[in-house]
Formats: structure tokens, sequence, C-alpha cells
């Protein structure tokens, strides 16, 4: 078997986008699920407990009612595939169970041993299924959604969805969005605390962009920043209207509570 070569793998990396518009156009089931096997086998797991489920949702009426959970984005009903990537305890504590083991794996701990294995997972499939020419868009509502996601998608104790994603054929080629320089965030032996001045040298092309961005997504987006006083890109992301400090606060508790209830936190 070939592998594919450094620069095939440079040139999909630079070429992905988070795509929200789809062709009205099915996705073989065939593709879909060779895509999944394939990413389990090119993906690491800890101690190879594959500690990961994931959950197909094609049905346009179990679409609609994710949409409503993923706060009515519209790519959840317009993509052919939703994709629901759960950190799942719960089958390998059946199994330890079955064979008189030790029960393990139901503590803060193993969460994050599943959901990072959820999450390689994802990366994976999203490599993949872009290499077929197929679009993905990550779904970040996941985290503010968990209950009302597992409790939908009938997820036992001890799994919970860590991550979603949409996928399908794109309707749409919008320009690759900006990152911050490798300077930034790769240090050398040790963390290297930023200066005033390194933020500023960091941040001040996203600045310019992601602001321009943002104030062109939707023409009602600059009046409502102005009605929030919001005069710069740090300001919108920690406003009411993009990543607000006090809903995240609460939805932190909402998950600490989860994951006791769900045997994560005991």
């Amino acid at each position: 078997m070939s592998l594919p070569s450094a620069e095939d793998v440079h040139a999909l990396l630079n070429a992905h986008r988070s795509i929200r518009s789809f062709r009205d156009q099915p996705i073989d089931d065939a593709l879909i699920d060779r895509v999944l096997v394939d990413a389990l086998h090119g993906s690491s797991s800890s101690g190879n407990l594959n500690l990961v489920s994931v959950i197909k949702t094609r049905d346009r009426e179990r679409k609609s009612r994710l949409c409503e959970l993923h706060f009515g984005q519209p790519m959840v009903e317009q993509a052919p595939l939703v994709l629901t990537f759960c950190a799942d305890s719960y089958r390998t504590r059946l199994w330890l169970a079955q064979r008189g083991a030790r029960l393990g794996f139901a503590d803060l701990l193993s969460w994050h041993v599943a959901s990072f294995d959820a999450l390689i997972l994802a990366q994976s499939a999203a490599l993949a299924f872009e290499s077929h020419g197929l679009g993905i868009c990550y779904m970040g509502t996941t985290l503010h959604s968990m209950r009302e996601i597992a409790d939908f998608l009938e997820c036992p104790t001890n799994c919970l969805p860590a991550t979603s994603m949409v996928v399908g054929w794109p309707a749409e080629a919008p320009p690759q969005r900006d990152r911050l320089p490798g300077r930034a965030w790769i240090h050398d032996e040790r963390y290297c605390k930023p200066t005033p001045a390194d933020i500023d040298a960091h941040f001040g092309e996203r600045e310019v962009r992601g602001w321009e961005r943002y104030r062109a997504l939707k023409p009602e987006m600059v009046e409502r920043m102005a009605e929030h006083g919001i005069e710069s890109l740090a300001q919108f992301y920690t406003s009411k209207i993009k990543y607000d400090p006090d809903l995240f606060a609460q939805d932190s508790a909402r998950l600490e509570a989860l994951f006791r209830e769900r045997g994560f936190l005991v």
C-alpha cells in the first residue's frame, strides 16, 4: 500500500475550510462507514480501549430536532449527515463486568481519556471526509447542549457527546480562515510568556480580518455590536452576543452536574 506524500498531506491540511452550506446530495452509507472505520484504525487510542461511539443522524425529522439543540444553526438540517462523537466507557464497563474484572472508567479522568479519544477520531474522520471532496463543520454547541443531545440520542450512563460535525458535499468555497502565527503558540523547551508587544504583534492581523469578517457576516451584526458598545474583536468575543462568560459559567455548572449524574464525576 502506497502512502500519501508529505506534500499531499500538507495540501489537504491547507485546503481545510469550515463548510456551512451543502448541496442536496446524499452520501453513500458505505463511504461513511469506511471513513469512520479507517479513521479509528488510523487514530491513537489510549490503551487501545476505543472509548468512543459515533451516532449517525440522517433522518430529516431527527436532524430538525438536532438543529434545535444546536441553537438553530441551519447547516444541521441542510447537511445530509450529522455525526455525534461520544466519549463512551459504558461499553467497556459492560465488558469488564462480564469478564469478572474490577470496574473502572467512571471518573473525571476517564471522561478526559474517552473525550480525547473521541476528538482524535473526529479529526481523523474530518480529514478523511475532506480527502473525498466532502465538507465538514464542527458544532461547538455540543458542549452547551450535552444533556439534551445525550437524552435525544438515548446515550446510556458513562456515555456523553464530546463533539459533533455536519458532513456533506460543499455548496460554497469560503476563503481560508486566519490563524495565529506559529510564533504565538510554538514554544521551545518551556512556555514563553508573551509580552504586551507580542500580543499586539500576534493578534494584530486577525483583529483586523476577524473584525471585518464578523461585521460583514450579517447586516444586523453591526447594529447589535453598537447596541452592546463593542468596539473591537476582543470585546466581541466575550460579549453577550458571542462567548458570554456568564453563560459559560452557567453551562459549566450544568456540565459538572451532568458528569456527576452520568458517571463521569464520582
